[in-house]
């Protein structure tokens, strides 16, 4: 937790979620940080609300580390999401890993920079408009230069239909959002590991 000389109940609001929370009164509106609660964590800005719930006990933290996090660093990391908290999110959280990261916005986005950055694994959202994640993921597998490249579906879904019509395109893993930190690096170092056995 933050340490400040002095505490004061403020509210904290981010994209799906609400906090009333201990935070230092010196918090400036407008800058980022990351809530921390019941073992999930959240990028949130003061001052930046949208669509709340509410959910008590959070509490502000810089992050924590794993034991494997040293594994990953240097790893590229190509995230596709058109929801700038997701991106924004699984960014901090891979950068606290070590590794390097590359953001999209759409599949489109992801297309004109995958070639330039040969991701060593690439997170995609399901949904998002002109090029959804079916279909991004198709487009890489189909070049024979990143059909090796691990694709890991991101999605809110989580049917039975969903996951099959991703491994039907080549997906290599399923992930539900909201994602937490653990979740997203397992995954990342599952498959590098994987790639190195």
């Amino acid at each position: 937790p933050c340490a400040a000389p002095r505490q004061a109940t403020r509210a904290i609001t981010c994209r799906d979620v609400a906090f009333r929370a201990k935070a230092p009164a010196s918090l400036d509106s407008g800058k980022l940080y990351a809530l921390v609660t019941a073992g999930r964590a959240w990028q949130t800005e003061f001052g930046n609300p949208a669509r709340p719930h509410r959910r008590r006990g959070a509490r502000i933290s810089h992050g924590g580390t794993l034991a494997d996090q040293s594994a990953l660093s240097g790893v590229k990391v190509m995230v596709i999401d058109d929801s700038n908290t997701i991106r924004r999110s699984a960014e901090i959280f891979l950068l606290q890993a070590g590794c390097t990261v590359i953001l999209a916005e759409d599949g489109f986005d992801a297309l004109a920079k995958i070639a330039d950055h040969h991701p060593n694994l690439v997170f995609v959202d399901i949904m998002m408009p002109r090029l959804d994640g079916y279909q991004t993921c198709a487009l890489i597998k189909k070049n024979a230069k990143f059909r090796t490249t691990p694709v890991i579906m991101l999605s809110s879904k989580d049917g039975l239909f969903d996951r099959a019509r991703g491994r039907m395109v080549g997906s290599d893993q399923y992930l539900t959002k909201p994602f937490t930190k653990e979740s997203l690096l397992k995954a990342v170092a599952a498959h590098v590991k994987r790639a190195a056995a």
